[in-house]
């Protein structure tokens, strides 16, 4: 499955990384691409082992405010 989150609150190509690196170690992500400018994370993911409102709270919880679109 295929998802899109709005990401709010990266400033710079570090924040891009943090983000990426979280989410790609989480269990069931399979491909991640966050584009800053757009403000946009794509994910793939194996939805019955993660949903979408988990990978948002882990990207909350570096200080930035994600929700699906």
């Amino acid at each position: 499955m295929k998802t899109k989150l709005k990401i709010n609150g990266m400033s710079c190509n570090h924040c891009v990384s943090r983000v990426e690196e979280t989410v790609k170690a989480l269990p069931g992500v399979k491909k991640v691409n966050v584009h800053l400018k757009k403000e946009i994370g794509t994910i793939t993911l194996d939805e019955t082992v993660i949903q979408p409102l988990t990978i948002c709270q882990a990207i909350n919880d570096l200080g930035y405010q994600a929700e699906v679109i």
